[in-house]
């Protein structure tokens, strides 16, 4: 059972035990009492009509009183019409409160006594004795009505949080990217509209991506054929412009092209909520193979994790280039692995970022102070959200002795989290 249910659960039961509680206190309160003392009167007159006119020896009375005492099994007292007591049998009675003229309760320490007018005055005063259930013979009819509330309280429960258990399933998909993810609609209560809303929210979200899926399909085709008409004219023109034109034309296609490829990729992956491949990749040897273009050292241990190989490539190659692109010095990345996936390091001698950018060189479009030309503050966006993609995050830190830590943390996809990973 889940805790929603265990609450459900507990809740039908103690309702159930707290209304039948109450309603034998609501019934011993308002009729018990009433119809103890009407039962008491009955008796007392039917005594009445047995036991010695007054003025009889006190002998007779006192052996008559014995007689209905053990013959009704109760506790019996008579006393005069002014309240003294003329004989009793049984155990202790309480006297009657003669002033108040008809049959009342009189208290008798924990338990009461009915006190009874006879027609000739005198008060006749019955006190009923309690038998207790011999040692705990009391606890079976407990534990069947106990037993028999929890057992037609579980169904009911049950199939509540049933529903709603479904219908996580089907918002744990949706999160997962099945954007065809649908909740069963069981009843017509709460639960049920629930699910309702969640299709026609489900079935919304699916008619977006799609309509996002087909502009980008545009968008790229678009981009991607004056770009390549660009590159055609820099290269026609090339033998009449100058070194320093062509250079800079040629820069800056590159930086362009690059621009475009990072703004397709970040858009498909946020299409995507996950990289749609899951290959068993070797981060050392991806890491090895982006580090030979850039000449840094590569170290660490051989370690695999399920994720997209395109995409964690392109992931190393944005970290190794900024930091070669900002650092004059040596640049390491090293990979070990953890205790459900893997972790990267990209370690520079460079500037190092100042703490309050730490954060903010991760948005956007966003460029850090004394950032390097020729970026346009994509890559370091683009290798966090791939790395979130990845059920993990990169985090950025400042080096003791200078320089900065780039350090990622990547999660197998096996683990598929229910709830999204900070």
């Amino acid at each position: 059972m889940t805790r929603l249910s265990q609450k459900i659960y507990a809740a039908f039961v103690g309702v159930l035990l707290l209304f039948f509680v109450l309603s034998g206190v609501l019934i011993w309160v308002t009729d018990g009492r009433h119809r103890g003392l009407d039962f008491l009167q009955g008796a007392a007159a039917l005594a009445g009509a047995t036991l010695p006119a007054d003025g009889a020896p006190p002998e007779l009375v006192r052996q008559r009183m014995e007689e209905l005492s053990a013959k009704m099994g109760v506790s019996a007292g008579l006393f005069s019409a002014d309240g003294a007591e003329l004989a009793g049998a049984g155990g202790f009675v309480p006297a009657p409160e003669v002033e108040r003229g008809e049959s009342h309760w009189v208290r008798a320490g924990r338990r009461s006594a009915g006190a009874s007018r006879l027609p000739d005055g005198r008060w006749l005063v019955l006190r009923m004795e309690r038998h207790r259930p011999h040692g705990f013979a009391w606890l079976g009819p407990v534990a069947a009505l106990l037993a028999a509330i929890g057992l037609g309280a579980y169904p009911l429960a049950r199939s509540i949080t049933r529903r709603l258990e479904r219908l996580d399933e089907r918002v744990v998909a949706l999160g997962a990217g099945q954007l065809s993810s649908r909740a069963p609609v069981e009843g017509r209560d709460e639960v049920a509209r629930l699910a309702r809303s969640f299709n026609r929210t489900a079935e919304q979200v699916e008619a977006l991506v799609e309509s996002q899926r087909t502009l980008l399909a545009g968008a790229s085709h678009e981009l991607r054929s004056p770009l390549a008409r660009l590159r055609v004219a820099t290269e026609l023109i090339g033998a009449e412009a100058t070194p320093e034109l062509r250079d800079q034309l040629e820069r800056d296609v590159d930086r362009l092209d690059r621009s475009v490829e990072e703004l397709l990729l970040a858009s498909r992956l946020e299409l995507a909520g996950a990289a749609d491949r899951s290959d068993a990749v070797d981060l050392l040897a991806l890491a090895a193979e982006e580090a030979a273009a850039t000449d840094a050292e590569v170290g660490g241990q051989p370690t695999t994790i399920q994720g997209d190989r395109a995409s964690l490539r392109h992931l190393l190659r944005n970290l190794l280039q900024n930091a070669e692109r900002h650092a004059p010095g040596p640049v390491s990345i090293e990979v070990t692995p953890s205790d459900d996936g893997a972790r990267v390091r990209v370690d520079d001698r460079g500037p190092g970022i100042p703490d309050s950018e730490l954060e903010t060189i991760f948005e956007p479009f966003r460029r850090g102070t004394g950032a390097a030309p020729g970026g346009a503050g994509l890559g370091l966006a683009l290798a966090r959200q791939i790395a979130r993609h990845h059920h993990g995050d990169l985090r950025a830190f400042s080096r003791e002795g200078g320089g900065s830590r780039f350090e990622v943390e990547l999660r197998n996809r096996s683990r598929a989290p229910t709830e999204v990973d900070p």
